[in-house]
């Protein structure tokens, strides 16, 4: 088994607060809102949204996956901070073990935010994570956020 980390930093011109209640809090029904091609929806499977909390994720129809299955695993909303695994699904294939993403939203100086995201790739056995995956991992993730961003700009009376 390997791990492999990344770290990503993503700036916003939203404040943090408010990017963190969209990205975090209501990413669950506004994700699929603002990108149905990417994610069409998101259950519940068992728990409140607190930590231990289990989701399934179906991608929409743009995505080379169907779903997942992930687990929150810590949720802090006084230090704008989330974290959660995918514990099943085939983004996981037969390469990966886990992949687990720790998010927190810092402010800036501007106003604005920066969302800082590590990721962490568990491999089975001696898989290795070629640069190439990580890439599109990347830009996935930062596709997401840019949209999201982009609604937020767009109605700034959202929240």
């Amino acid at each position: 088994m390997g791990v492999v980390t990344y770290d990503m930093e993503i700036p916003s011109k939203v404040p943090p607060v408010k990017l963190y209640k969209a990205f975090i809090l209501d990413g669950d029904t506004l994700v699929p809102k603002v990108l149905p091609h990417a994610i069409k929806c998101v259950k519940i499977l068992e728990g409140d949204g607190c930590a231990g909390t289990i989701k399934e994720v179906t991608f929409g129809e743009g995505s080379h996956h169907k779903c997942v299955k992930q687990r929150v695993d810590a949720i802090d909303k006084d230090n704008l901070t989330y974290s959660y695994t995918i514990i099943e699904g085939d983004v996981l294939a037969e390469k990966f073990e886990s992949i687990s993403y720790h998010i927190k939203i810092v402010a800036c100086p501007d106003g604005g935010s920066i969302c800082k995201n590590r990721s962490i790739y568990t491999t089975k056995g001696d898989c290795k994570v070629s640069e190439e995956e990580i890439k599109l991992g990347k830009e996935k993730a930062a596709e997401i956020f840019k949209a999201l961003e982009a609604y937020l700009l767009a109605n700034p009376d959202y929240c």
